[in-house]
This record gives structure tokens, sequence and C-alpha cells, in this order.
């Protein structure tokens, strides 16, 4: 048990983990064949309490606000080999529930709140445009005020629980002529006339996660939609970014380690030249600094887990947990798939679903180059 964990959080993982070989291990290769997860899976998770954790008793969730319970949930995924259908749980406990917790009002949250803590209601963020990535000031999208409501007009890609998702949070310009002061959050909702979802991308990695383009058209959404006050939208993104980042850290490193748990599996069953593959120099070096990389980089990951649970997590530390480690889960599983041979190509291996689910993370939640920028400021550069 790693030191930053109790009993507590131990006897959650084993719960978790048994729910994942009940509910996911089972099905995942149909899901990744289908190139989307179930809703089914999100109401099953609800209904054990793997949902909204820190959003409070009194509309169904776990009423803690320990993010630790939020790691165990990815690790775990990890471990089993589901990254995809992974990827659309943690986006909506660690990246999109914050925005409803800190923003939302007494009305919104008696509307929303149960339904995302039992899993009726599936989240997703809706930043990323065709034309604008990493550089949120970019945004193209508009929502104009008409009254009571705002008339959105734009569009979204690579959007995690494209489809699946009945709330969105729509990043929009509420005053086109602002780049920051511009932007404001408003919730689209999955019935509203004009809101369309294109296909379901057809990407190389994380097949069981549905992402999707947006489409909107002079979508009417109320202004009781808003969260949080109308131009703030940039502010609150980046409050949130730290957590996002983080989040995306801990399955680097989850899912580097779980590499080398199959590869420590794999070479020890193998043999060539009439001897164990485990016992070449080669493979002891290789995985022996996989092992190192992997311990060294948990331990600052335990770290920043501490500081993000005493609110102190800066968002220079964040940056370096998510370049750090996602550049590390790409090397490694790079590494323990050459160890399997030729059997490291096939499908129907998980390391071999683990190189290719990989490829995206040092991409989505802001580059990996953003990431180095951010930390160079911080060092005064």
């Amino acid at each position: 048990m790693r030191e930053i964990f109790d009993d507590e959080h131990e006897a959650f993982r084993e719960s978790f983990a048994a729910f994942v070989a009940k509910e996911a291990t089972p099905h995942y290769l149909e899901w990744d064949e289908a190139g989307i997860a179930p809703r089914e899976l999100y109401a099953a998770a609800g209904q054990y309490g793997f949902l909204g954790m820190a959003i409070p008793e009194r509309y169904g969730g776990g009423g803690t606000d320990d993010f630790r319970f939020n790691v165990i949930i990815g690790e775990e995924f990890n471990a089993a080999g589901i990254g995809g259908a992974g990827l659309g749980l943690t986006l909506h406990n660690d990246i999109c529930t914050p925005y409803f917790i800190e923003y939302c009002t007494d009305e919104q949250a008696d509307r929303w709140m149960p339904g995302i803590a039992s899993g009726e209601l599936i989240t997703a963020v809706a930043m990323t445009e065709p034309g604008t990535g990493s550089d949120l000031a970019g945004i193209a999208t508009t929502a104009i005020r008409d009254g009571d409501e705002y008339v959105v007009n734009g569009s979204k890609t690579f959007i995690t629980n494209g489809i699946n998702s009945d709330l969105v949070i729509v990043a929009a310009k509420t005053d086109p002529t602002e780049r920051h002061a511009g932007l404001s959050l408003l919730i689209l909702e999955r019935w509203m006339e004009g809101f369309e979802r294109g296909r379901n991308l057809d990407k190389i990695g994380m097949h069981s996660q549905d992402t999707a383009e947006l489409f909107f058209n002079d979508v009417r959404v109320p202004v009781t939609n808003r969260l949080g006050d109308e131009g703030k939208g940039f502010t609150y993104l980046a409050a949130n970014l730290a957590q996002e980042r983080l989040s995306i850290a801990l399955a680097g490193v989850s899912a580097a380690r779980a590499a080398l748990g199959w590869t420590l599996e794999n070479v020890g069953e193998r043999t060539a030249f009439g001897k164990s593959i485990g016992t070449f120099q080669n493979t002891k070096f290789v995985l022996a600094e996989v092992a190192t990389e992997i311990d060294v980089t948990q331990a600052y990951v335990d770290q920043c887990i501490l500081q993000l649970n005493a609110k102190q997590l800066s968002p220079a530390m964040a940056a370096q947990a998510k370049y750090w480690c996602t550049d590390l889960q790409n090397r490694v599983v790079d590494r323990c798939l050459q160890l399997f041979g030729g059997y490291g190509y096939m499908t129907e291996y998980p390391i071999a679903r683990a190189y290719v689910d990989a490829r995206v993370t040092s991409i989505y939640g802001g580059t990996n180059e953003v990431m180095k920028t951010i930390i160079a400021k911080s060092i005064g550069l």
C-alpha cells in the first residue's frame, strides 16, 4: 500500500477492482469494436457509488473532496487494460463534475447533480474547435444574449463523451470583441434544438471512448444554463486545469505500471534460444530502467495528489506531472512492446492496445509543448 492511501482507500480499491472485473473486462473488446462504451456502464458505476464522489450526499454523491478516490478509479481501469471506456468515466468524475460543484446555483444543482451522481446524466466539456486547440482565447463559438436566452453558433471537435453526453459544458464567446474576458460557460443539453452531433470519430486508439464533433446552429440556451458569471469562463477553465492535467498524469503513470506488469509476465513465460527471455541481460536492463522510472515518477505524482487535496497544486507542478507522465507512458509502452516481439503487434494483447491508446496523451489536456512553456514561465523564462 502506498503511503498516501489508508485502509478506507484500499477497501474502495478492492470494491472498484471487483466492479471493473464484473462490469467492464468481459465486455471491453466488444466496446472497442463498437467504438463506444454503453450508457449502462455509467449507470452501474453510479449505482455502486463510483460516480460523483465529490458531489454532496444530498444529491446522491459521495460527499468527499478527497481526490484519492478518483485516483483509484483511474489506476484500476488502467491496471485492467481498459483505457478508452475508463477515460470517459474519469472525465465525468475528474474534469467535468468540478465545474458543476463549484459554479452551479442551487437551482442548477437540484436539476443536474442527482443525474450526474447516478450516471443518468453523462457529462462532457467542449473547448477544442477545428481551428483552436490549446489557445482557448481563440475560441470562435459564439453565444449572443437575446433576452432570457443565449443563441449559440459554432462547432467543437475531438470531444470526449461526445456521443454519450447529456450535459455539455460549452466554452463560447458571449462577447466576441474580447479574448479571454469574452468567454463564458454554458450547459447545452442533449434535447436542445439545433444541437447536433457529428460522427463518432475513428481514432487510432482509445476505441471504446466516444469522441465526436459537435455542431451548434442557433441553439437557444436559457440564461439559467450559464455556469457562473458571464465573461468568467476563461478563469473557471484555468482554475480546473491543474486537476485535469493531474488526472491525465495519473493515467499515464498507471498505464506505464500496467505495461510493466504485463511484460514481466510475458518475458517469464516465453523462451528464445532455449532460455527464458527474462534471463537475457537486455531484458533485465530495460525492465530495471522502466521500473525505476515508474517508481520515481510515482513519488512525484503522489506528492501532487496531496498538494491537490490541500488545494495547493500549482499550474506549473500540474504541467510538469502531465508532460513527464505522458512522455513516460509512451516511452515505457514502446519499450515493453518491443520485448513482446511480434505478439506485441497483435491487438488481442493489451500491450498493443496500450501502445495506440498512449499516443494521444501528450496531445490532449494541453500539448506537452504547451506544458513546457508553462514550466519555463514558472522558472523565469
